[in-house]
């Protein structure tokens, strides 16, 4: 069973997750966690709490699978914003913001660079390809609010922008990669 769900799609293994099947889960963390740990660890600039927010990510994943609902999105974007939101909540339950550009000061992990799978990987392309098709300033702020956590209230603070204005552009900036992502 386990070699059957190994060449499965995230939904389809999301979906034999909601009926407890171990091995899709095991094939699902496999294919997944590089990539939500990479999405945790930009935003908690800490391997520990990253570490924390993917394992939270898909302990949300085992108990809530029977919710996902393929109609509203794709299995990839759901999961990364299961570990965006542990690493969020992680980060303000401990009460420090480290959001944004500063060096992490620990070892660098050895295992191998999730930003850097997720490039080689084809989805990882076709979204930079896609991110290349906004504006430097749009491209920007998608960037901050999606892998590096600001809220829209930090984000116009930190750009100088009405929140209107950065609401809307990155509204109109996801609205544009959608078309740009799909087949």
């Amino acid at each position: 069973m386990a070699a059957d769900a190994a060449g499965l799609s995230a939904q389809e293994l999301i979906a034999r997750c909601a009926t407890q099947d171990r091995a899709a889960f095991r094939a699902l963390y496999a294919q997944w966690s590089g990539r939500l740990h990479g999405v945790a660890m930009r935003i908690t600039r800490d391997p520990a709490l990253a570490a924390d927010a993917t394992h939270d990510a898909f302990v949300q994943v085992w108990q809530q699978a029977g919710r996902y609902d393929t109609a509203l999105g794709e299995a990839g974007p759901w999961l990364m914003s299961l570990a965006r939101y542990r690493a969020l909540d992680l980060v303000r339950r401990r009460g420090r913001e480290v959001l944004g550009h500063e060096a992490i000061d620990d070892e660098a992990d050895s295992g191998p660079d999730p930003l850097g799978q997720l490039m080689a990987s084809a989805d990882g392309g076709a979204l930079h390809r896609c991110l290349q098709t906004l504006t430097r300033e749009r491209r920007r702020l998608v960037v901050l609010a999606f892998v590096d956590g600001y809220s829209h209230s930090q984000l116009a603070e930190k750009e100088n922008l009405p929140i209107g204005t950065v609401k809307s552009w990155i509204r109109r900036s996801l609205i544009g990669l959608k078309e740009c992502l799909a087949p």
